[in-house]
């Protein structure tokens, strides 16, 4: 496919990431055999395959889910109790959203 570094540097961009020009040479080749992979299952015949709604094999014992109950929850003190840092009955975390 080749990828080109322009590229690499804009999907790190939509990631919020900042690469090195190192990181973006090493990147790009992985990237770049990503989509190569990629392209080769797009070359597969799908046609007659039903879509699979769920990956669990139906009627087996093995992949039982547990039943949907009401089980016991934590309190919000309880589920706090090991937070670096709380306001009220909330986590606070760093604000992560805004760019520079």
């Amino acid at each position: 496919m080749a990828l080109t570094e322009k590229e690499v540097r804009y999907v790190a961009g939509l990631a919020h990431l900042r690469l090195t020009d190192d990181e973006v040479r090493r990147f790009l080749p992985q990237l770049d055999s990503i989509l190569e992979y990629m392209a080769k299952l797009n070359e597969l015949d799908i046609e007659g395959v039903d879509p699979m709604a769920q990956v669990l094999a139906a009627g087996s014992a093995e992949f039982a889910l547990r039943s949907d109950s009401p089980q016991r929850t934590f309190t919000p003190d309880e589920a706090l109790t090991n937070a670096p840092d709380r306001g009220g009955n909330f986590f606070k975390v760093p604000r992560v959203i805004e760019r520079e």
